[in-house]
């Protein structure tokens, strides 16, 4: 083999190779490389295109599957659509639920005409911010944008009769409450993302409800209703009649309660001025306060029967005492005296709580001193928090340092401010046995309410005071909230308002506090109006406003709740 047959062969190369005489030339000849032709190349580009269309059609067809077109591709699809379960009252009647609803948002980044596109919105939302929607869309590094929430099935047709692009729709829950205010201190709203804000909404999160929903493991149906122990009919019954306090007696505020004295169950309570859960911002943040568990006020002359009760129950006076009311009381430079219809003579223990003697009240306390005086109260729960499910619950208020002046004044309900709700709460244990039940939102057995349930004053006691609340409510200021055949029985209070530190002789805070049918009792009822401007009669009073509020709610809720007219018998019968 020659040389150049050996290099040709170790460059692995093909090399042809003449030999021709002498004077011929040798040469190196390389193969020529075939060119595609335009047919070929034309089959390879269609065959790329056919590719990347097959490609491109395959995700069109799987989106269109297994997509939802309302959801931009930039958010992940909500893992639950049910987030709360649902509020029923004690007869299953619906409170409160979720409903399907959709939010709008925008993808700026995307928006091709701005100016355009805030136009258009402003014809659908009259209430549109334009300059904030024109700077969230202005925005072309952003991706996201939320423009609306919970929007109406109407308000998400129009905007897509628009069709703005890069405008998109994401599916969410919205909290709905059928019956609007009626109930709206007891269950409380839910915010924009459906977190509990207030009320048994804000209970149920605490409960472990917002912990469940943040690790998406609520689903659709699969948390069961929540009963609450109200009773729809009576709350709508309190309801009313406490919204119509507000304009009947030209008062600031107004509020009631019905509990159950056996077991301790909220049946109904309303406070007004209030709001609508379904949108609490409309009404402004007046309505928010409850002020039946999160306001307190000196409760004025109910707080008499806690007086007699403790006086009563220590066996240092007895029903038979007398005490002297012939002169007013002055102690510390402060004048105690009672008003003008009060007989100025001494006057027995009932006579005192049916003519409401402050006088008479205060010497009674001045037997039992300052220090049983406190124990009881504390006994009564009157002058700590209290205790149960909703939330809002303010902390009473009591002298920093109690003197005997403190003392004196808070027998008849000045000097310590309680909540209405926990009045109403000591005053059924002092009308059922002397037992003090904590009170419940949720359903309780009478027998589940004894398992915690505290004996606070002798059950002779307990029978005394009652015997007492007849009395009021048959021959004193009790009488304008006595309904035929149910003989409602209770105590009236009117006190002072301070304003600016001063007890104001023309605004006042009444309140009355009942229990019927007064020879068994079965509910204990507590109302109140706040600074009222008339009365009935054209008076003040609590036995004026107060009362007939209670009159009204128990003439319309005791046949609901199936109590049977019952004109019983004189507990005061032998005193």
């Amino acid at each position: 083999m020659s040389i150049l047959q050996t290099l040709a062969s170790r460059s692995g190369r093909l090399v042809s190779l003449e030999f021709g005489s002498r004077d011929s030339s040798k040469r190196l000849v390389k193969p020529r490389r075939k060119s595609p032709t335009p047919r070929s190349r034309l089959a390879i580009l269609g065959t790329v295109l056919v590719l990347a269309y097959g490609v491109i059609g395959g995700k069109l067809i799987y989106y269109g599957l297994h997509g939802d077109p309302s959801t931009s591709a930039i958010l992940p699809k909500p893992s639950s659509v049910a987030s709360r379960p649902d509020i029923v009252d004690r007869n299953g009647e619906l409170l409160a639920t979720d409903i399907r609803t959709v939010s709008m948002f925008a993808e700026p980044i995307k928006i091709v005409d701005v100016d355009d596109a805030v136009e258009k919105l402003a014809t659908v939302f009259p209430d549109l911010d334009k300059r904030s929607t024109y700077q969230k869309l202005s925005n072309r590094r952003s991706h996201f944008a939320w423009l609306k929430r919970q929007l109406s099935p109407k308000q998400q047709s129009e905007v897509l009769k628009l069709g703005i692009p890069a405008i998109g729709f994401r599916p969410e829950v919205k909290r709905f409450y059928p019956g609007g205010r009626t109930a709206a201190h007891i269950l409380g709203y839910v915010d924009i993302d459906n977190h509990g804000v207030s009320g048994m909404e804000k209970y149920l999160d605490e409960q472990g409800l917002s912990a469940l929903a943040s690790t998406g493991l609520t689903v659709a149906g699969s948390l069961e209703p929540v009963k609450l122990s109200v009773d729809l009919r009576a709350q709508n019954v309190v309801h009313d009649v406490v919204v119509d306090a507000l304009s009947r007696y030209d008062s600031k505020a107004a509020g009631a309660v019905i509990l159950d004295i056996h077991t301790g169950e909220v049946l109904a309570m309303a406070s007004a001025p209030d709001f609508d859960p379904n949108d609490p911002n409309a009404g402004g943040s007046d309505g928010w306060l409850n002020r039946m568990s999160n306001g307190t006020f000196e409760m004025g002359s109910t707080f008499k029967t806690f007086s007699m009760a403790m006086a009563l129950d220590t066996g240092m006076v007895k029903l038979t005492d007398t005490f002297d009311a012939t002169q007013p009381i002055h102690m510390g430079g402060f004048t105690i005296h009672d008003d003008a219809y009060v007989p100025r003579r001494w006057l027995t223990v009932p006579e005192i709580f049916r003519y409401s003697s402050n006088i008479g009240t205060a010497r009674m306390v001045d037997i039992i001193g300052m220090d049983k005086q406190r124990e009881y109260l504390q006994r009564f729960g009157l002058l700590t928090r209290m205790h149960t499910e909703l939330p809002e619950v303010k902390t009473p208020s009591q002298p920093r340092v109690w003197k005997k002046i403190n003392s004196i004044t808070v027998s008849f309900g000045h000097g310590v401010a309680t909540t209405p709700l926990q009045t109403a709460v000591a005053g059924a244990a002092l009308v059922d046995g002397g037992t003090l039940i904590e009170p419940t939102f949720l359903p309780r057995t009478a027998e589940q309410a004894n398992m915690d349930a505290e004996v606070v004053v002798k059950p002779s006691t307990s029978d005394t005071i009652r015997a007492l609340f007849k009395l009021n409510g048959e021959e004193g200021s009790g009488r304008s909230a006595d309904v035929p055949g149910f003989h409602v029985g209770g105590k009236t209070g009117t006190a002072n308002k301070v304003i600016n530190g001063r007890y104001s002789h023309v605004l006042s805070f009444n309140a009355y506090l009942a229990a019927f049918p007064i020879q068994a009792p079965k509910y204990v009822v507590l109302s109140f109006c706040d600074e009222p401007k008339k009365g009935d009669r054209g008076m003040t009073f609590a036995t004026n406003n107060a009362a007939p509020m209670v009159a009204d709610i128990v003439k319309r809720v005791a046949p609901m709740l199936g109590v049977q007219p019952d004109f019983g018998q004189n507990l005061l019968v032998g005193y």
